[in-house]
């Protein structure tokens, strides 16, 4: 099933993501990850919302959010000319095989460590989602102690 990046851009109010939440999830349709933050203008919040689907149920929501009062537009940019980004933050243990094979595969992706403890290394890395997965597979057998990811962010290049 193909995942869809929606941008979202709402009225920055109590209770609209909660809200949009409702309207999607009320449906039955699942929100791998979502992202909210404040747009260059403080009254509007951009909204990134990645949702696994077909076309029509794609569609479907596109059209039932467009029609919410505090949403002001509504974009699928998956199809379209378009850069995606993750950030990861990660916990790896380096007990068992030290430093070195950790950073070497941080490297490989452009990830940075940005914390040294005396059995851990925490790791910063940013990439589109596939990327992000791939550099998780390759980091787990060193013992991932914990994981903190953003959810996508989007913007369209046209």
């Amino acid at each position: 099933m193909q995942k869809h990046i929606l941008n979202v851009l709402v009225e920055n109010r109590p209770g609209v993501l909660a809200r949009i939440v409702g309207l999607i999830t009320g449906r039955g349709y699942n929100i791998e990850t979502l992202n909210v933050g404040p747009s260059n203008d403080p009254t509007i919040s951009k909204m990134t919302i990645v949702i696994p689907g077909d076309e029509a149920v794609i569609a479907q929501v596109v059209a039932q959010l467009a029609k919410q009062i505090n949403v002001f537009r509504v974009d699928d940019v998956t199809s379209r000319p378009h850069i995606d980004r993750e950030a990861i933050l990660l916990k790896v243990s380096t007990r068992a095989t030290g430093r070195a094979p950790v950073i070497e595969v941080a490297m490989l992706f452009g990830a940075k460590v940005v914390g040294v403890q005396p059995d851990a290394l925490t790791i910063q890395m940013i990439g589109s989602q596939m990327q992000v997965d791939q550099f998780l597979a390759l980091v787990r057998p060193f013992d991932v102690l914990d994981i903190s990811r953003s959810g996508s962010v989007a913007m369209i290049q046209e």
